[in-house]
């Protein structure tokens, strides 16, 4: 039959789309579609404290939203558009008990998608986590996936396609409640994919999938049932600031779509984004909010939004007591299976930071120097001269692995684990290890630049170092807008940096691996390459080669670094991150001396074009003179 299906899939949407086989139920009833969701919840089990003091989030305050929304729209399906895990404590329990498919089975959840960060723990990880969840015999949300592909059956793949077979993972699925009947479909985004570079994963064409699974899915439910369905896509494709973006694209291009439930950007949308007959709706990350969406539907196929919500999930609402009762249960477990080989427990307290840090969409959105960004990037210089015993010139992170900022108050593990809670290592413990390469001093500069040239079109890529500091201007010549780089000793005093000279440089793993998305952000102006001690490039295929081990041999942990980084200051976080230190200094200045002073081989390039356009200008002036006095 579904050969069939697929091979008269396109006519029978066709006749459906020219209203050829619906004059029947053109007199049917308008019915009340109701979508209750989420996206990008991160593993955001328990409420959250932000800059500002203010609790948000938690999976039993999120419980008892949905059950208040289900009590007033008892038909009502609840999907979340996709990164469910990864961004706490609890994601390291992801491949042997797949916590957050379980939990959202307990909160009442229909369907789920893939995101980016779902693939963090590679193939074996993906597989072992979706086997983990069917063994557990709990209560489970489908999966749809339409156009992220097993590369094939073969070697690691082969248990992700047998565990794809197991779980059920599917294009879409049909839902059907109260007499509507709902067409659920996942896609993945194109930046999604270049931010999960470990998946193994093929990227189809989204809109052309997605016209696919959006008619065949639409003609089976007229086969079926005779009716047409409300088309639901689950996308993790993400808007942008403006309202655009990749789902803003889908919309545009894809004829069918209802509904598009926007994840990845971490969007939160006011209001719904209307292009065409499609709506567009994002509720925040961290079940911040729980969206709310109805619309009135007719099994001819019409719909139109009556009503939109997003509904704060914060200190006001009570915890549900059986979602309580399994996080505390959840606590427990990694603390026993995880937090103990750190010697650590989830709520050990490991200083008091009396100091208001950034949060993470001030960070992503100014170029400013961030005492967050100091404190990280001096703790991973820390932790590997302390692991190794051997000096390191710089370290660096960026904006897009800092998931969390500290909010005054009790630091505990828990909350360093928030803030760098990606990835897993080579040794296959979940948090991505430090690496330490060498760069030589001209790539150096090139890394600053990025910060200073490419990270106002790609927020993620905002550098924050230690052991360095730089001067840009925003006004200088685009890949010339570092004035001055220099290294800083423990004393703050500057050191000229050799363009030719090695350099030691600590980053994470997922940093160290997105060294070539800036280069090619860059048009490949400025490159970037790792060497080893020797001055060798590296196989970037092999930088894990490169992980920084403890005297134990363990791997130095991103969050772990941190953690001990913070006990070593006793008992308080040291005043020097009460404000920046200066090793950042960003301004916007016309002053010619500033615009011009260092000059790369781009300014003076500029300058001789302009020189010679001046040139020939003059030259042409001179030419019409001339003829004018004969």
């Amino acid at each position: 039959m579904k050969p069939l299906r697929r091979l008269f899939a396109p006519l029978l949407a066709l006749l459906l789309a020219a209203g050829l086989v619906l004059p029947a139920l053109a007199g049917a009833p308008t019915m009340r579609a109701t979508v209750l969701f989420t996206h990008d919840m991160h593993s955001h089990f328990l409420p959250a404290v932000d800059e500002s003091g203010r609790s948000y989030g938690g999976y039993a305050r999120l419980k008892t939203a949905i059950d208040a929304q289900k009590a007033v729209h008892p038909d009502a399906i609840l999907v979340d558009g996709g990164d469910f895990s990864m961004g706490s404590l609890f994601q390291t329990a992801y491949a042997d008990s797949a916590l957050e498919l379980r939990v959202m089975g307990a909160m009442g959840y229909d369907v789920t998608t893939f995101g980016n960060h779902e693939y963090d723990y590679r193939a074996a990880g993906l597989a072992s986590m979706l086997n983990a969840a069917v063994d557990s015999g709990d209560p489970l949300p489908a999966i749809v996936e339409a156009n992220y592909l097993l590369p094939s059956r073969e070697g690691e793949f082969a248990a992700v396609g047998d565990a794809f077979d197991r779980y059920g993972v599917s294009d879409y699925v049909l839902l059907e409640r109260g007499g509507v009947w709902f067409a659920v479909f996942g896609i993945m985004g194109v930046d999604s994919d270049a931010c999960a570079p470990m998946s193994g994963m093929v990227l189809q064409d989204r809109v052309q999938t997605a016209q696919r699974v959006a008619d065949e899915a639409r003609a089976r439910c007229w086969e079926e049932n005779g009716v047409q369905p409300l088309v639901v896509c689950l996308s993790h494709s993400g808007t942008d600031g403006s309202g655009k973006g990749e789902d803003y694209q889908l919309a545009r291009e894809v004829d069918g779509i209802n509904l598009i439930v926007s994840g990845h950007t971490h969007s939160t949308l006011g209001q719904p984004i209307r292009v065409g007959d499609t709506w567009i709706v994002s509720a925040g990350e961290y079940s911040k909010n729980l969206g709310v969406v109805s619309m009135d539907y007719k099994p001819s196929g019409e719909v139109s939004l009556t009503d939109y919500a997003l509904v704060p999930i914060d200190g006001a609402l009570a915890e549900d007591p059986g979602i309580a009762g399994l996080v505390e249960g959840y606590k427990k477990e990694v603390d026993e299976n995880y937090l103990s080989r750190f010697g650590m427990t989830f709520d050990q307290v490991l200083a008091r930071n009396p100091y208001p840090f950034e949060s993470v969409d001030e960070i992503y959105a100014t170029r400013h120097e961030s005492t967050l960004g100091n404190l990280l990037s001096d703790a991973y210089k820390w932790a590997v001269e302390e692991a190794t015993g051997e000096p390191v010139d710089l370290a660096l992170t960026a904006s897009g692995v800092i998931r969390e900022s500290f909010a005054v108050g009790d630091l505990t593990v828990s909350d360093v684990f928030n803030a760098a809670s990606l990835g897993i290592g080579a040794d296959g413990v979940p948090g991505y290890p430090l690496v330490a390469v060498w760069l030589t001093g001209a790539d150096v500069k090139n890394a600053i630049e990025v910060d200073a040239s490419v990270s106002q079109l790609m927020p993620a890529a905002r550098l924050y170092y230690s052991g360095v500091g730089a001067y840009y201007n925003t006004n200088r010549m685009f890949f010339n807008k570092t004035a001055a780089v220099s290294l800083l000793g423990p004393d703050g005093a500057g050191a000229a940096i050799n363009d030719d000279q090695l350099y030691r440089v600590v980053t994470g793993l997922y940093c160290g691996q997105m060294l070539g998305a800036a280069e090619s952000s860059s048009f490949g102006l400025l490159t970037i390459t790792a060497r080893d001690a020797s001055g060798n490039p590296i196989d970037m295929d092999r930088l894990e080669d490169y992980i920084v081990h403890d005297a134990q041999g363990n791997e130095v942990k991103e969050w772990n670094a941190i953690a001990r980084y913070l006990q070593s200051m006793g008992g308080e976080v040291d005043g020097k991150y009460a404000q920046p230190d200066g090793r950042k200094l960003v301004e916007a200045s016309w002053s010619p001396v500033k615009l011009l002073m260092n000059p790369n081989e781009f300014t003076i390039a500029a300058i001789a074009a302009v020189l010679a356009l001046i040139a020939l200008g003059v030259w042409i002036v001179r030419r019409v003179r001339r003829k004018k006095q004969r």
